[in-house]
């Protein structure tokens, strides 16, 4: 089975059942004939964008990251106001506290975005850290999301 074989059957387990753990991905790939390594998995897993994220139920799962029709921005704008707690700047870094589970989703999308502004984030089950190249840019970054908490 070449590549884009495997990651569509990943991509259909991940829409269709509750996976919430590499094993588990490997254990359904195995039930639909499909053998692969928890590297191959990993690889999958990282070129695909799956993350990790709240379903309806509150179980956590994998979900593969989508821009769909809204725009990053706007996509971003809607996931503060949805699992976003609190936006706080400590001189070149913004760290945001989310609803449990979700500091994951919300990274992605920031890394998605690949603003001039955010060197890089670390994500924890209700914090990112957002580093900064320098002060101004972090202020940029928490002048524009700041809002996006009141609502």
């Amino acid at each position: 089975m070449n590549k884009t074989e495997r990651q569509n059957a990943l991509a259909k387990i991940i829409n269709q059942q509750p996976i919430a753990t590499q094993d588990e991905l490997l254990t359904a790939l195995k039930a639909a004939g499909i053998e692969a390594t928890q590297a191959t998995i990993s690889r999958d897993i990282r070129e695909m964008r799956v993350v990790k994220a709240q379903d309806a139920n509150g179980q956590l799962r994998y979900a593969i990251f989508r821009a769909d029709t809204e725009s990053q921005m706007e996509r971003l704008a809607t996931a503060i106001r949805e699992v976003g707690l609190g936006i706080t700047r400590v001189q070149f870094i913004n760290v945001i506290r989310t609803l449990p589970s979700n500091g994951n989703l919300l990274a992605a999308i920031i890394d998605d975005i690949k603003f001039p502004q955010v060197v890089g984030t670390v994500a924890g089950h209700d914090t990112i850290v957002i580093i900064s190249p320098d002060e101004e840019a972090a202020e940029w970054f928490n002048d524009q999301y700041q809002h996006a908490f009141s609502l």
